[in-house]
């Protein structure tokens, strides 16, 4: 495996890891690339210095770092959801049902659903995906992961 350093053509930095150079080459010459802060295919390797083993752990300061961009994608993903699908709370079996089998217009939305009426669902073939959980207020629409429901069990926010 090996890393580098990758910069967008809007000046983002973030690294990659690929099993060869020309893995990378070949990802970069098919628009596989995108930048996970703007979406940007023109990906290109930036300048890296060598690393180097140091006895002070910097292993910890780039975990750190890796779970910091993984919750910043995380986030964008988010925002994403909730600005460009439709909410439908825990109508969401029903209106996946419903557009899964052409009864609705295709359109994507999100809501609740039990880790029953998920398994449910994929055993239909209607592909669903965990998102992760809203931050927006209650009286605003959808909010914060919900608590327990005693007859059907948790919910989980869904895409």
């Amino acid at each position: 495996m090996i890393k580098y350093q990758l910069r967008c053509d809007a000046d983002h930095e973030f690294e990659g890891w690929f099993r060869s150079s020309g893995d990378f080459d070949d990802q970069a010459a098919d628009d596989l690339l995108e930048c996970p802060v703007c979406g940007s295919n023109a990906i290109a390797k930036a300048i890296m210095a060598p690393a180097v083993a140091r006895r002070d752990g910097p292993r910890a300061g780039r975990l750190a770092d890796i779970r910091r961009t993984m919750a910043d994608a995380a986030t964008r993903a988010r925002d994403y959801v909730e600005k460009n699908f439709d909410y439908v709370g825990d109508e969401f079996p029903e209106e996946a049902r419903k557009i899964h089998y052409g009864e609705v217009k295709p359109r994507g939305i999100y809501g609740e659903a039990s880790k029953q009426e998920v398994r449910d669902l994929v055993d239909e073939g209607v592909e669903v995906a965990p998102i992760p959980g809203s931050r927006l207020s209650e009286t605003s629409g959808p909010v914060k992961p919900r608590k327990a429901r005693k007859k059907a069990g948790p919910k989980k926010s869904l895409n």
